[in-house]
């Protein structure tokens, strides 16, 4: 067991040492704020505060933020040493690890530099280009759980004795339905919209091969479930698929979540894998649009909705989770960014939600995903051979923690056309990588 002083304990620093030393390092653990009894005891023991105490393993604090309850713009410094990009780097005597492990972590999970004025992009979305990662360049390593090894490493040289448990790798096919079909069962009118887009712009190969699979002559290019379904059986995946119920927009095209096909679809789907919602896109402004849309995904599949990850990743923080929490949402997978790969939070493992408007931890389980079909082929521009090879990078980092690996497909990504001609191979050599290496 560790033995942890503190000189305050507060909801902040509370979930924090609970974060690394329960959920990512696996070791028993208690704490005090008590000198005496600190002393007294025996064996491995860590100090977080202003002086060492009694020759522990002494992490000194590098600002306020933890024992703070309010939401201010911090000074962060940051270095590269042993190896490791650090941030709330520190100077007092005797502080093992160079940082304050406690602040850098909270930073990333809480996501606290969202919470600060910033400019959001176009979806009113705050971009990876504003985050502390991207600029410091360790957005593509999940500094949280390497940070949490290299105190581990400290701890079992000082005190050999310690136990650590180890986590298991381990991998989550999800999936965005957010076009189930693309030429079928878009009724009379977005149907002649379509042929009459097409005729403008001169593509005439789209006509016909509209017209084919509205005459069940071809299979519709969307249509690609039996191919996602087969996979999973050969790989033995454990798959979310994440449906779009709102009503149609400019960035919801889903079919009419009414329609029979639909329906019948999400019903087999939910029978071979779970099912979660997908959030429309106006469910930022219209929260109650969340709790009608999960009700009617619950009534499709008989069963309650505990899966969420917004549409367009969409989110602002804290409103919108906490909006999922008062619909009785568990576990939430949008915690990642549109445009880039890597790890948003730092972190590569499931977490709850800390809410710093309230100031408390939430049962709200954050799932982060590590990368997307859509950020890897238009946010960063890659050609297919490119983006396998920044999957797999991805993928290296991941089991290197034994943290939790996520990514993001869609079927249209999957049909292995028109623009997606080729990034069928990508998914199964991502597949394929993460079966040889786990």
């Amino acid at each position: 067991m560790l033995y942890i002083y503190v000189d305050k304990l507060t909801n902040r620093l509370g979930y924090t040492i609970n974060l690394i030393f329960k959920d990512l390092l696996q070791i028993d653990y208690m704490v005090t704020t008590s000198k005496e009894q600190f002393c007294a005891f025996e064996g491995a023991k860590l100090s977080y505060s202003e002086n060492i105490i009694d020759n522990e393993i002494h992490i000194y604090p590098a600002c306020n933020m933890m024992f703070e309850t309010s939401i201010f713009s911090l000074e962060i410094d940051y270095v590269f040493e042993d190896d490791i990009p650090k941030i709330f780097r520190t100077y007092g005597d005797g502080n093992v690890l160079g940082f304050d492990i406690f602040c850098a972590t909270f930073y990333m999970v809480s996501r606290y530099e969202e919470y600060l004025p910033f400019i959001r992009d176009k979806h009113l979305r705050f971009s990876a280009k504003d985050s502390i990662a991207y600029n410091k360049g360790f957005l593509d390593k999940p500094v949280v759980n390497i940070w949490a090894e290299f105190l581990k490493k400290k701890i079992a040289i000082s005190y050999p004795n310690v136990s650590f448990h180890t986590r298991q790798f381990h991998f989550i096919n999800t999936i965005d339905i957010d076009q189930a079909y693309c030429y079928k069962h878009k009724g009379l009118y977005r149907t002649l919209g379509g042929f009459a887009k097409s005729i403008m712009a001169g593509d005439f190969k789209d006509c016909i091969k509209r017209l084919k699979v509205l005459l069940n002559l071809e299979r519709d290019s969307y249509d690609c479930f039996d191919y996602i379904l087969n996979i999973q059986t050969k790989y033995k995946l454990k798959s979310i698929f994440f449906c779009l119920l709102g009503m149609r927009t400019e960035y919801d095209k889903n079919i009419s979540p009414y329609n029979t096909t639909f329906r019948l679809l999400i019903k087999n789907l939910s029978d071979v894998a779970e099912i979660g919602i997908h959030p429309s896109y106006y469910s930022i402004e219209y929260p109650q649009e969340i709790a009608s849309q999960i009700k009617l995904l619950s009534s499709l599949i008989h069963r309650n909705i505990y899966h969420s990850r917004f549409h367009y990743l969409r989110f602002s923080l804290p409103q919108s989770y906490d909006n999922l929490i008062s619909n009785e949402i568990e576990d939430e997978y949008s915690m990642g960014y549109p445009d880039c790969i890597g790890f948003r939070a730092g972190i590569c493992t499931p977490y709850s939600f800390y809410d710093l408007d309230k100031d408390c931890e939430t049962k709200l389980r954050i799932h982060p995903f590590m990368f997307m079909d859509v950020a890897l082929k238009n946010g960063m521009n890659l050609a297919v051979h490119e983006a396998t090879e920044k999957i797999n990078m991805i993928i290296d980092e991941v089991t290197k923690v034994n943290g939790e690996l996520i990514s993001i497909w869609h079927n249209e990504s999957l049909s292995n056309q028109g623009q997606w001609k080729g990034w069928r191979e990508v998914y199964e050599k991502q597949l394929k990588y993460i079966n040889e290496n786990k």
